[in-house]
Order: structure tokens, then C-alpha cells, then sequence
């Protein structure tokens, strides 16, 4: 007779029990629980999808469009997604072989790294970075190699700083930018600084740029694909989520050559098969006619940007101005406390939800990361409560 074991921790895929939960998840389950709480932790729009967007998801569903879709999408939105970056960046995708539509941004990325990585394989990731990174890195079997942007140059990367950490096992260059959670950006000039860094190591890259249309102050988002020879080496990730308030309806693309989305695509079918078809039809909708409301948007963030930026300046807590996305993390050193205790013991003390800067790796730690995705009174709010936080529990 067999003997029955009760160490169910152990017995689990050492690749699940090599990285550790969402830094994120817990303090929304902290806020959860609690009264009067603000959130500027949610990486979330507070815009309710535009009208028409829904609107074609509600007709859709009463012409009875209900059914499987294609493996790699509707042929008509991945036409329109084609149009979109040829139109808009000069890039020219097949729709038939260079473009997947995904369940979200988040399962491109699990694809991507499935799809690319041997057991060991390393990719350069620079942290801060969207929580995501690492751990699909870790399930795929490669491994993580974190590189630190520095705040003196405004969190962007280098190719210098990317050098100190290749070996002969890197794979990848994973790069998010505009960038969750610092807002910073990369100029044209700063990205073929890295497409030749790319090129010179002969490297895949990830470039996750599902926050390229919410850009200020006059800075315009740079597709990495459309640099001089970057399309065929790059894999871009994109999706419907920040820029037209689609979160809920899960559906994101990758954009690559033909090997690198076959691949992909391989795994896809054999694991969701297809995106929904609603949140498909209503990604057509977005793209052929939501531009007016994702300007309205991104016009609004803009507005709160400054409110935020402003606020954190005034009551000492350097920041580095957000140039994209809708994100600012403020410097909270002089305060004495760790990013971890910071979060929690204002969420205590002012029903204020924002989250650790270690959350997005070890070099974030000395920030918070907040989100101005919340209406301008819910910022003027929290902000006097921050403050009050820091007249009264500064160490």
C-alpha cells in the first residue's frame, strides 16, 4: 500500500513555487475590506468603455455572433490592427501571418516567452517593471536578469547599462515603454541606442507598448518596431485595455514575423483556443472609430497628471514628472519608512491605497507607484491625506 503524503507544497511545479504573489493583489485585498478608502492603486481607467465600442458588441450579440473565431483572430480586425501600424508607424504586418489577437496583453506575453525560451535562456528586463515580467520569464524557464534605470536619467535604459548584465545566455530584451509603473518614456534617440544594442548581441526583442497612446507634454510614443531593422527581430505587445478603457473585455495582440507568431499562435490554440469574439468585434469598433474618445481620455489624464505631480513636489516627495501611461512614483526616502510600510501604514492611518515600489522589482524600493486613473476629486483627496499622513507619521 502506497503511503499517503501530505506535502502538497512540495509536490508543485518548482517553477510556481519560485515566484511569489502579485505585490499588487495584496493591498487591493487589504482596501477591499476597508471603509472610505481611495485608490490610486489600480492600474485601471476610471472611463467606462466609449458608447460605440459597446455598442457593436450589443449588435454583434443580436446578430448572433457567438461562436469560435479563428486561432489568430477575426481576419477583419486583424486587417484593421495591419492598417493601424502601417498608417500610424509605417510598419508593414501581414495580416494573415504576423498578427495573433490574444486574450489580453497578459497572455501575449506568456506566449511570447513560451515560445522563445529553452530552460536557462536569459532575458534583460530594466526595473522598475510591470510585475508580469519576471514571473512569465521564471514559468517559461528562462531566467530574469533585472537591470536597474535609474531615476537621474528619468528611468530610462541604456545600452551601457544593458551591457554590464548580457552573458552568452541571453535570449531577450524585454522593454515596457511608456512604462509601468514610472511613467517614464524612450525617445527615438534613446531607442536605436538600444536597436543597436540589439542587433550587436544578436537579441529577440519584447517590446510591450500597450500604454503607446497615452504620451504629454508633445512627446510622441515611438513604435520600437519601426526602427531601421527592428521589425524582423522584435515581437510587439499590444491591446485595447489603457488607451480605449477596454480592461474587462480581455483582448490584446502581438505583432511579429512569421516564426515568432506561428509559434505562438501554436500554443494559443491548445490552450484558449480564441479570443471572445465580443471583444473582438468591439476592437474593430475601437480601432475605426474610438480615436476621438481615446483623445478625450488621454486629455483628461493629462490634466490629472499635473494635479499629482504637482501635489507630490509641493509636500516633498521628489518625483520624476510622467511623460506616459498614467502612473508617478514619488520618492518616499526621507520619510524613514520602506516602500512596504509606507503603503501599508498610510492605508492605516488615511484610507489611502497605493503600492510599494518593490512590488516592480528591488530597485524600486525607496517609491510608491500611484495612479492617476481616478477622478480629479479623488486625487485632491488623497493627496491632502497623504500629506496630513506626512505631518504626522514621518520618522
Amino acid at each position: 500500500m502506497i503511503e499517503k503524503r501530505n506535502d502538497w507544497q512540495e509536490r508543485l511545479s518548482p517553477r510556481v513555487n519560485a515566484i511569489a504573489p502579485s505585490g499588487i493583489r495584496k493591498f487591493f485585498d487589504i482596501a477591499a475590506q476597508m471603509e472610505d478608502v481611495i485608490s490610486l492603486g489600480v492600474g485601471e481607467p476610471d472611463f467606462v468603455t466609449p458608447w460605440s465600442i459597446r455598442e457593436s458588441c450589443v449588435y454583434g450579440l443580436e446578430q448572433g455572433y457567438t461562436s469560435y473565431t479563428a486561432n489568430r483572430g477575426l481576419p477583419e480586425l486583424r486587417e484593421e490592427i495591419a492598417r493601424h501600424y502601417a498608417d500610424e508607424y509605417g510598419c508593414s504586418y501581414d495580416a494573415d501571418t504576423d498578427i495573433l489577437v490574444t486574450v489580453g496583453v497578459s497572455e501575449a506575453l506568456d506566449l511570447v516567452m513560451r515560445a522563445i525560451l529553452a530552460p536557462g535562456d536569459e532575458v534583460l528586463i530594466p526595473e522598475p517593471c510591470y510585475v508580469s515580467y519576471q514571473a512569465c520569464t521564471i514559468l517559461a524557464g528562462g531566467k530574469p536578469v533585472a537591470v536597474p534605470a535609474k531615476i537621474e536619467n528619468e528611468f530610462r535604459i541604456t545600452p551601457d547599462e544593458l551591457e554590464e548584465h548580457v552573458t552568452p545566455r541571453t535570449k531577450a530584451l524585454l522593454i515596457g515603454y511608456p512604462n509601468n509603473p514610472t511613467g517614464a518614456i524612450m525617445t527615438r534617440k534613446d531607442l536605436l541606442a538600444i536597436a543597436a544594442f540589439a542587433e550587436k548581441h544578436d537579441l529577440i526583442v519584447i517590446s510591450d507598448e500597450i500604454y503607446g497612446d497615452l504620451t504629454y507634454g508633445g512627446e510622441k510614443h515611438v513604435c520600437f518596431s519601426s526602427l531601421p531593422g527592428m521589425q524582423e527581430r522584435t515581437i510587439l505587445l499590444n491591446g485595447f485595455s489603457k488607451a480605449y478603457a477596454m480592461t474587462g473585455w480581455r483582448i490584446g495582440y502581438a505583432l511579429g514575423n512569421k516564426a515568432f507568431i506561428s509559434a505562438m499562435t501554436k500554443i494559443h490554440q491548445y490552450t484558449m483556443l480564441c479570443a471572445p469574439i465580443t471583444a473582438q468585434i468591439a476592437a474593430i469598433e475601437a480601432l475605426r472609430h474610438g480615436e476621438k474618445y481615446m483623445k478625450k481620455m488621454v486629455a483628461e489624464y493629462d490634466r490629472r497628471r499635473h494635479l499629482i505631480y504637482d501635489g507630490f513636489t509641493k509636500m516633498g516627495l521628489p518625483c520624476f514628472e510622467p511623460k506616459g501611461a498614467f502612473y508617478i512614483f514619488p520618492d518616499i526616502t526621507s520619510t524613514g519608512y520602506t516602500s512596504d510600510e509606507f503603503a501599508e501604514e498610510l492605508l492605516k492611518a488615511e484610507h489611502v491605497a497605493l503600492i510599494p515600489g518593490s512590488a516592480f522589482g528591488a530597485c524600486g524600493e525607496g517609491h510608491v507607484r500611484c495612479s492617476y486613473a481616478t477622478s480629479i476629486d479623488k486625487i485632491s483627496e488623497a493627496l491632502a491625506r497623504i500629506e496630513n499622513f506626512l505631518k504626522n507619521h514621518k520618522r
